[in-house]
Formats: structure tokens, sequence, C-alpha cells
């Protein structure tokens, strides 16, 4: 039975390499570009101890065992990489699969040979193709959700929607499957609760002193298909390991797959895209037991400089030294004109989604977060540079010395920062702000305001996540300043416009003084239960009295409110005890602490957000003065305003005789055209701007001393907001 390989496939080649070669040109013409920058309802079981699953290093944050992260690399062998284990450890019976090429290769007989996204002889690198095959993969509408996601392409002509994963199994996954295809040597390592380091890779899962615990002797427990050539999978149909189809993995989370099937779950995805039926119960422990904090670890992956930036990279953020981050891959590249680049992400979740795929803006947000190893401290003053985040490539198993070592390609040396740099690494957020594309404050509206909706549909099923409450107040914040700075809109008019009840119900709480914030199990139900005490307790529509909001937060160490409302509805049953589902310092705290709010008071919009079908009330603080004998007296300063529609601003300043006065306004012109008049007491214009563009200004020598009238008035009878600025 002659090996598979894609010259074997039945398809059509002239159209396969016509798409290949761009994309493989596409990659080099970034390599390229980087250099000049340089200058549920299935009984599935889950794997088990017989699998090495050891419960002993269970992590209650992620709901599944994980492994440490291992020391730093020293100075001495950041670049090459520190020694692992003999290669003789590749003839073992734990052996997952067999080593035929290296990173490095760009000339051998395999790496000539046409691929999965690349034409035969692209003189690319097996590291540039696991790039280029990341960018290949086409964009999809995701199973039954609002966002996009990818579609995952194999060697033997299939593809299935992406997998749905947490967010750093997204990346470990994607990096052991080409690896595993295309018979590279890889390896991750990291370290046991007991301080031992440990190596899980094409080799196994090993330690110095041989396997470790009990995990498999993959080469002769599990089949290995694949020498199946392409008429023998047409003939005889894909091979299937029903024990593996039936495998979930280890943890309390779920890993359905209902892209392939109603009661389809890992196993049941990997059995579908490895012939090598040994990758996939590997692929069950690798995801088991590595996270984002392997990730950030500097023995896996090594920090890369902005514009080096390629598909397949890995974006992290960490905002804590141990625990839970976010993961992030980087899907797309594409060079713009003046030196800039566009970039864009896709990511997993916690629960377990199909990764979302990000565009340009929202990704551009991403990159120049603090969290991604920027500047500044987090909660605790520890600086985010040392944390671990930011822009990361993946290290190549090497062969050094008769030793598998995890270094850094030649390709790559003039591209990496060393881990300890740490003002340079502070410095790639600030750095990718210039380098993405221009986003529009318009496009980064509507990223800010995707951004709260996500993440008010998390807290909608689990309403407990401080996480989520925290993300959706953090983009409030930035859109506060977005809105004020550059589109001329207000706070105030921000909330009455984009504020939702449940913003208040579900406040934003101090993680650290917050028991509340370790509960990973609340539910959909609760958060209906919580919702409609609310309902009917925060406004008394009879009165017209507003009583505020009671927050779904802790109070005299239980949340004994919420749950009598429940067994008042008939669905206390629905209505789950406090569990702590993570580690949880502050689980004896007796009442959290709310986090100050920078947000309209309830009570003041409180009757727009109980009834959004009625129009938001139009007005600013000098409502009322629509007429010259009702203008509202300023003097010099900067003022947020709003004109209501059909109505004209009128103000009066005080000037005194040979002074220059100068009133400018600035607003959003597509929002509707405002005109600006200076007015004398009698009712004569003095001087009037009425352009076409984002800013009106007039500007008068004072003939005698007096007051003055400033009159803002709507093209057509338009409405806005807009700053104004008054000089003397």
């Amino acid at each position: 039975m002659a090996p598979l390989i894609e010259d074997d496939l039945r398809v059509d080649v002239r159209i396969r390499e016509a798409h290949m070669s761009r994309s493989s040109w596409k990659i080099l013409a970034l390599f390229a570009l980087s250099l000049v920058w340089s200058a549920a309802c299935s009984e599935a079981e889950p794997a088990g101890p017989e699998e090495g699953i050891d419960p002993a290093y269970f992590d209650e944050e992620y709901g599944k065992p994980m492994l440490g992260e291992a020391p730093a690399p020293t100075k001495a062998d950041d670049a090459s990489g520190r020694k692992g284990l003999s290669v003789a450890v590749d003839k073992a019976d734990t052996a997952v699969w067999e080593v035929k090429n290296q990173w490095a290769d760009k000339d051998t007989p395999n790496a000539r040979k046409a691929g999965i996204a690349w034409a035969a002889n692209s003189g690319l690198s097996w590291d540039q193709k696991y790039s280029v095959w990341i960018d290949s993969m086409v964009k999809i509408p995701g199973h039954e959700t609002y966002y996009e996601t990818y579609e995952l392409s194999t060697p033997w002509g299939k593809s299935v929607p992406a997998p749905s994963l947490e967010c750093a199994e997204s990346s470990i996954f994607l990096r052991v499957t080409f690896a595993s295809w295309y018979n590279l040597p890889f390896f991750m390592e990291a370290v046991d609760g007991a301080g031992k380091r440990v190596y899980f890779g094409h080799f196994g899962a090993r330690t110095a002193d041989g396997v470790y615990q009990k995990t498999a002797n993959y080469r002769t427990a599990y089949r290995d298909y694949s020498n199946m050539t392409a008429a023998d999978i047409a003939r005889e149909g894909w091979p299937k390991d029903e024990k593996l189809r039936a495998r979930k993995i280890y943890g309390t989370a779920s890993d359905d797959q209902p892209a392939i099937g109603p009661d389809a779950h890992a196993g049941a995805y990997f059995d579908e895209v490895f012939l090598n039926k040994r990758v996939g119960y590997f692929m069950m422990l690798m995801l088991t037991y590595f996270g984002s904090v392997n990730l950030a670890d500097a023995n896996n992956t090594f920090n890369i400089i902005p514009e080096a930036t390629l598909p397949g990279d890995t974006l992290l953020e960490r905002w804590q030294k141990k625990g839970i981050g976010h993961t992030l891959v980087v899907k797309h590249v594409e060079a713009l004109p003046a030196g800039k680049m566009e970039a864009q992400l896709v990511s997993g979740s916690m629960p377990r989604r199909q990764p979302k795929w990000e565009d340009g803006a929202s990704s551009k947000r991403t990159f120049t977060l603090e969290a991604t190893g920027g500047a500044g401290e987090n909660y605790d003053g520890d600086a985010y540079a040392k944390l671990g985040g930011g822009i990361k490539r993946w290290r190549v198993a090497q062969n050094v010395g008769g030793q598998w070592t995890n270094g850094i390609l030649p390709d790559y040396q003039d591209k990496w920062i060393p881990n300890y740099e740490y003002d340079r690494i502070a410095a790639r957020p600030a750095q990718f702000e210039e380098l993405l594309g221009e986003v529009t404050p318009e496009q980064l509206q509507a990223v800010l305001l995707q951004t709260i909706s996500d993440q008010r549909e998390h807290l909608r099923r689990y309403p407990a996540s401080c996480s989520a409450r925290t993300r959706r107040e953090e983009a409030f914040k930035e859109l506060y300043k977005l809105n004020s700075e550059r589109l001329n809109i207000s706070k105030a008019t921000t909330d009455k416009q984009f504020r939702m009840f449940e913003d208040y119900v579900l406040a934003e709480l101090v993680y650290e003084t917050s028991k509340t914030c370790c509960w990973n199990s609340s539910t959909s139900a609760m958060f209906d239960i919580v919702m409609d005490y609310n309902q009917k307790h925060a406004y008394d529509e009879t009165t017209q009295t507003c009583n505020g909001t009671t927050v779904f937060m802790a109070r005299d160490s239980d949340y004994a409110l919420f749950r009598e409302h429940a067994i008042s509805l008939g669905r206390g049953a629905e209505w789950l005890p406090w569990t702590e589902d993570e580690t949880c310092p502050q689980s004896s705290v007796a009442n959290d602490t709310e986090a100050v709010h920078e947000g309209t008071l309830f009570c003041s919009i409180a009757a727009q957000l109980l009834h959004p079908e009625v129009p938001v009330a139009c007005g600013d603080a000098y409502e009322g003065n629509s007429t010259q004998a009702s203008a509202a007296a300023l003097t010099a300063g900067s003022y947020d305003l709003q004109l209501c529609a059909n109505t004209n601003d009128w103000y009066s300043i005080n000037a005194a005789a040979g002074a220059t006065l100068t009133v400018t306004i600035t607003f959003t012109h597509a929002n509707g055209d405002l005109d600006l008049k200076l007015v004398s007491a009698e009712g004569n214009t003095l001087v009037e701007s009425t352009g076409s563009s984002d800013e009106e200004t007039v500007t008068l020598t004072v003939p005698s001393a007096g007051d003055y009238f400033v009159n803002i008035f709507g093209y057509s009878g338009a409405a806005n907001d807009y700053r104004m600025l008054v000089q003397m």
C-alpha cells in the first residue's frame, strides 16, 4: 500500500495550484516585507487515568488538569533553546508520529512537493507553509451563531468546519495538527505539580526518566492509517476509531462539536481529521494539560517584533501572573500602502466555541490592549510586559547534538525579542497602533458596540461572570472617549442610545473582593430570574418612581433575595447554589464590592432603559434656550451640547470692547449638518459659518462692550451632538 500524498488525490491540480500559488506568493511577500521592516446528548466518555489524566492537577479555573510554566530559558540559551529529550525517544512505543521532515527544510524531495496550500517547488520552509495553510482556510458562517469562523482544510481533500475549542486549545490544535500531518518534530514543555519537567510531543508524553505518569504507548495502543492512498479511501471509506469517537476532553466543560453532528464530541472531530488515530488520542491529552500559561512560556514560543507578524502567530492577553488569559491566532495578514498592514484574528473561548473571526478593526483593538504585554500594570501592580502577553511565534523542535531542542529558526533571528527585554515588549501595542491600518471613528464605534453585545450575550448565559462584566465596561469606557473626542457625542447621550437595563443589573464587580466572580456555573435561567426581579422592583410605573436596580451580587454571604424570587415564580429548582468553581481567595467575603461606575446613573435614564421603544429624549444642560430671549449665558470654555430637531440653540456671551471673540463648533457632519451665527443684541447677523464640514467657526473683533449671541441651527431642521469652544 503506497503512502498517501497530495499528488495522488483526485483534485483539479491546475485550479489548486493557481490558488495555492497566490497564497504562497502572498506569504513570501510578507516575509520579504518583514525583512525590510526589521532592518451534550451522547454518553461520550472523558479521557481518564488510563490515558494519563491525573485529577491531582485539576485546575478549577480551567475546569481541567493543567501543567505549569517551565523555568524561563537563560540568556545563554534563549535563541537556541534549552535541550530536552534525546532523539532516541522517537523509537519508543510512546511515539505518536514519525519524524520525516524538519521545519527549516525548503529543498528536500518532500519539501518540493505541492501541498495543502502551496504549489510544487514553492521555496517555502515548513514553518512558512504552516503560515500559508492558516491563511488559506476560507471563512464560513459559524454553526448556529452570529459570527463567522473558518473551514479546516486537510491534506486528503476534505474540509471540516472549525472545531469548538477553548482559546488556547485552538492555537495548540492547529500546530499539533500540521506537525502530525507532515511528520514534523513537535513538543511543548511544562512542569507538573511536583516540579518535574514534562514534554508532550511527537514522541508522546515523557520526562527525562521515561513515560510520564500512565500515559499511553501510542505506537502500540492505537492505529495509524497514514499509508492509505486516495484510492483506498475512495474504496474503503474513511477509517473510523469508535473508541476515539466516543471520547471527550477531560474536565467540567462541554466539548460538544455540533458543527459535525448533534452528538459529536472532540474525539469524533479528531477521528474525522486524522488518519493517524494516535494523534487523536494524544490531542485529547494535549488539550487537557496545556493552556495559555504554556503558550506564554518562553520555552515554547518567542516574542516577535510587530512588523514580522504572520498568519499562525499567537497573540496572548495576560493580566495575571498565574491562571487564565486569552489566546488569539493570527488568521490573515495583508500588506497595505505606506508600510501599513492589516491583521485579522480568530479565537475560541470558554465555554468552548468555534473560533470567532475578527475583522481588521476589531483585531487592531486587541493588538493594542495593555494586556497584550503593553505598558502599565495590572490590579496587583505587576507590569503587563512581565506577564507573558503579546505577539508570539512557535519555537520549532530541532535535533541539536542528539537532543530535541525548541529553538528559533535562522530566518527569525532578527525578528525575536528576548523575554527579558521588557521595554521592547512593552512598546509593541503602541507600535501596532501605528503599524496597523487606520480605523475610522465609525468603524471603531461598531467594534466597541459589537464587543459590548458579545459580553451581554455571554452574561445572558453566565450572569455571574465578572470578566464579561469588566470587558463590557472597558468597552464602554473606550466608547465614551471615542464618542466624546471624535464623534462629539456626550456620555449622557451615549448611555441613552447604547445602554441596556441589564448593564445596571449585572454591574461590574471588583474581582478580588467579590465571591460571585468565582461562580462559573450560573445559568441563563438564573439570568431570567434576576432580570424578572428587577423588572418588578427597579421602577414603579404607577408613581413614576425609580427605586434603582438590585445588582446580582452576594449580600450577607448569600443570594437569598433572588432565590426566594425564583421560588415565588415556581422556578426554585432552577436557582443553583453558589459553588467555588475556581480558586477563590475571596470566598469568605460576606458582601461583594461594586466597582466604581463611570456611566450615567440608572435613575436618570430608567424610563428609556425600561421602555426602549420610546424615542430618546433630546436635550442638554442648557435646554430651554431655543430663542434669543431665552439664551443661556456662557463664558469662555468648552461645552458638550446637543441640538434637537427643528429647533435653535441660543447662548449669550458678555465681551469687552476690542476683544477677539471666536466660537467654534465641532460635530459629525454625516449625523446632521449644523451651522453657526454670531448675532448682535438687536438680532442682526454679525458673522456666520454655514459650511459642509465637521466644523464651523466665527470670529469677531468686538466693537463695543456688551452681550453677543451665538445661534446654532440645523440645516433642514437637522439634529446633532456638538462641542462648542468659546475663546476670548
